[in-house]
């Protein structure tokens, strides 16, 4: 699918260009042209090159199956900027990233990916409403593109917390296998979450610090600033997020620890008190001819009671050192 909207100087806003509208708006200086292309084909897609005479590389970075990190290319008259999408699937824990390619010229902006994004979507709402995305420049609408990005990455961290503070609850009511496994998912994910900001923090902090003045205007490197603030906050987060993840498997590891102790310190006290009644079981049942008690009326008696007194006695000992 490919969509288009177009701001010509006068302020109207044409939508869906065919392609003879499009080469018009890219030659229009004063005018913002925006063109969004989702799951395209390479077919679809000729207009990045036969339009806009993007880079074949910076192309096949679109098509390229494998999620690329976080990146920002220079090719003099454009920017190629690739932006990570992330969201958060509480039913299966697991996080998926999605690309955001952005080409972004000095008067247009050309989107790419290969998945539906909620905040594309809702991009395209505010332009066919005549929002102020398309009023303020084609390095506002870039900047726009890149804040909602970046602020969908607050309720996957809000998510992600709220299943570690579930599984930390599991660790402190009863620690199962099941809980290690999705202890150590939650682990991939956090870091999984961080290896895709940390790039794309140094990506807006460079636009930020003006590392692009044919493109990016000096009056806009502020909000760009902001999304930095914002990325900066979610890292902090993020961070805070792997710790609690390791504080949680420590937990869980001292609580495996501590029941195995138990088990240990059970079979200890168990074996404590059966080894003496087993040693003299073990006398008596020698079978030498010349030993006293064997003819003893009552010696039967007077083993079995010793070794009951033997066996008490030692309990009330371990009690008494709390041992059990």
């Amino acid at each position: 699918m490919i969509t288009s909207f177009y701001r010509e100087s006068s302020g109207e806003v044409a939508s869906d260009l065919s392609p003879d509208a499009l080469r018009r708006a890219l030659a229009d200086s004063d005018g913002l042209l925006w063109v969004d292309l989702e799951a395209v084909t390479r077919e679809e897609g000729a207009l990045l090159s036969d339009l806009f005479g993007f880079h074949a590389l910076a192309i096949d970075d679109c098509y390229n199956r494998h999620i690329d990190p976080a990146k920002i290319d220079d090719y003099g008259t454009y920017l190629f900027i690739i932006a990570l999408a992330v969201g958060y699937d509480a039913r299966s824990e697991r996080l998926e990233s999605t690309e955001l390619d952005v080409f972004l010229g000095p008067n247009y902006v050309v989107s790419f990916h290969n998945r539906p994004l909620p905040f594309v979507e809702e991009m395209r709402h505010r332009c066919e409403q005549n929002g102020p995305e398309l009023t303020r420049g084609a390095d506002f609408l870039a900047h726009s593109l890149l804040d909602a990005l970046v602020d969908d990455y607050q309720p996957v961290v809000e998510q992600l917390d709220e299943t570690l503070e579930r599984v930390e609850e599991q660790v402190l009511a009863q620690p199962q296998t099941s809980v290690l496994q999705e202890i150590l998912l939650l682990k991939r994910n956090v870091q999984r979450l961080r290896r895709t900001i940390i790039p794309q923090r140094d990506v807006i902090n460079r636009i930020a610090r003006g590392e692009f003045p044919r493109v990016v205007r000096p009056e806009t490197h502020l909000y760009y600033r902001d999304i930095y603030d914002h990325v900066l906050r979610v890292d902090q987060l993020v961070e805070s997020l792997r710790d609690l993840a390791d504080g949680v498997l420590n937990t869980y590891l001292s609580a495996v620890n501590n029941r195995m102790n138990e088990v240990m310190k059970t079979l200890s006290v168990v074996a404590g008190i059966f080894l003496p009644l087993t040693l003299i079981a073990s006398i008596y049942g020698m079978n030498f001819e010349h030993m006293p008690e064997l003819g003893w009326r009552w010696g039967y008696f007077g083993i079995l009671g010793a070794m009951a007194t033997i066996g008490a006695g030692l309990v009330v000992f371990f009690r008494l050192r709390r041992w059990f």
